[in-house]
């Protein structure tokens, strides 16, 4: 089965695009503190959560025992629920092969988030891995994203169609990986006409501000995930963290009646 049907059947199972974003910050109690934190959010909020995508900067702040702490969590994740590794990757193709043997191979990841600056040979490594996803940077939800993603080129074209356009290519070649591409909620509104109908993860909704109208309107087929982790780790209410999951699937599925 390939990454997009796995992922479309857990859309359809819990009637979520919530994405559960796993960004621990441990303080004080360092990686004991995050596993335990952690261990809980994901038991909580499985049941809301189309798909987990722990933050790869989070757990490398912690070292060497945030690393083991994350490979404990990959081992132990809900089968059924698909993880997408926010590592945003970019290096030359030999050094790709190892990340994408470490990600897929090794602590197997449904998915990974890569920066495709270096071009698709950068990419090529992760695009052979049958039942796996990636998704390219194209339109981040930072404002920086205007200073290069959303710049116009001599053609009329912009540099993120550059990007969808390394998808199409893997699309002809008949590659085993699925692309996608990350679309950041708050810079939505203007490219979403412009982005392929492959599977979206987006982020900035929440503590970001972004408006799901924007995406709601552009009906489309692929089963896009929408992110939230400060909104769900660390909302600073009374409720647990299922409870806050509940609300944001809810929300999200209102804003896509059908």
């Amino acid at each position: 089965m390939r990454y997009a049907e796995r992922l479309q059947q857990r859309i359809e199972k819990t009637g979520s695009r919530l994405c559960v974003g796993l960004d621990p910050r441990p303080g004080d109690g360092g990686a004991q503190f995050a596993r335990n934190f952690l261990q809980q959010v994901i038991e909580e909020t499985a049941v809301w959560a189309a798909a987990f995508k722990p933050n790869m900067a989070y757990f490398e702040a912690m070292g060497i025992e945030g690393i083991r702490l994350l490979e404990d969590l990959l081992a132990g994740m809900p089968e059924d629920v698909p993880v997408i590794l926010d590592a945003k990757r970019s290096d030359i193709g030999e050094t790709q092969k190892y990340y994408a043997q470490g990600y897929f191979g090794g602590w197997n990841v449904d998915a990974v988030t890569l920066n495709p600056f270096l071009g698709y040979d950068s990419i090529e490594p992760f695009l052979d891995w049958k039942g796996k996803g990636v998704y390219l940077l194209a339109v981040t939800s930072n404002a920086g994203s205007a200073d290069f993603q959303q710049q116009k080129l001599a053609d009329g074209r912009s540099v993120f169609e550059l990007v969808t356009a390394l998808g199409d290519r893997a699309l002809e070649e008949k590659r085993k990986t699925d692309v996608g591409y990350v679309v950041g909620l708050t810079n939505a509104a203007d490219v979403l006409e412009k982005i392929p109908d492959a599977p979206l993860l987006v982020p900035g909704l929440g503590a970001q501000g972004g408006d799901l109208a924007s995406l709601a309107a552009a009906n489309r087929t692929a089963p896009d995930v929408i992110n939230v982790s400060r909104g769900i780790l660390y909302a600073g209410d009374e409720l647990g963290f299922g409870a806050r999951a509940k609300s944001w699937a809810e929300k999200i599925a209102a804003a896509f009646p059908g």
